[in-house]
């Protein structure tokens, strides 16, 4: 983190903030004190505020979680779409096994904090969460899944994703994740078609 500037420390501590306490209980003081900011520097880079620096803390969750997609792609010795879903629940199982069930998705959190009452938080989660089923998508296609079902799939696996996530944390335990990855893999590999 100490290779980002200010400005880049404040947006990536805002989403590690709002990914553990949502987005009414993450406050600029805190996201200042976690970024190792000047507390002065909050309304010089972000004079849009707390919802400016939120939209943009989703934003960077996004293009996080798009860019892993790539990352999780190289780990595989053979891509399929049931092995790129495993990996992407494999980060959180990881996460939940080592260090607790804090911390959630970013998007997520403000999705549900902000939705009806912050249009623009709203409109930065979509965005967020269309960076992120882009390239999810993008690598069905590349796997051999018609273009048709790339989109769908894509947004069904990142729902299933988050949705166990949620699950966890309120059980404190990974089997929804475990279950979503091992349920929902024979259907994402079922649609392979191109390669047969």
């Amino acid at each position: 983190m100490s290779e980002r500037g200010p400005r880049e420390r404040m947006v990536f501590s805002a989403a590690q903030l709002i990914r553990r306490d949502g987005v009414a209980s993450t406050g600029m003081r805190e996201v200042a004190a976690h970024a190792g900011a000047p507390r002065g520097s909050l309304q010089h880079y972000f004079p849009g505020g707390k919802e400016q620096l939120v939209n943009e803390a989703v934003g960077w969750a996004g293009r996080y979680a798009g860019k892993r997609v790539a990352r999780f792609l190289a780990a595989l010795d053979e891509p399929t779409p049931s092995a790129l879903f495993a990996e992407m629940v494999r980060q959180w199982t990881d996460e939940y096994e080592a260090d607790g069930f804090a911390g959630g998705c970013p998007v997520a959190a403000a999705t549900i904090d902000c939705a009806e009452s912050t249009e623009s938080t709203r409109e930065a989660a979509s965005a967020a969460f269309a960076t992120w089923t882009g390239p999810v998508a993008q690598a069905l296609a590349d796997m051999g899944v018609p273009e048709p079902r790339t989109g769908a799939l894509a947004t069904l696996m990142i729902s299933s994703l988050e949705g166990a996530l949620l699950i966890a944390r309120a059980e404190r335990d990974v089997r929804a994740l475990t279950t979503v990855a091992r349920e929902l893999g024979p259907l994402l590999d079922a649609a392979v078609t191109k390669g047969d």
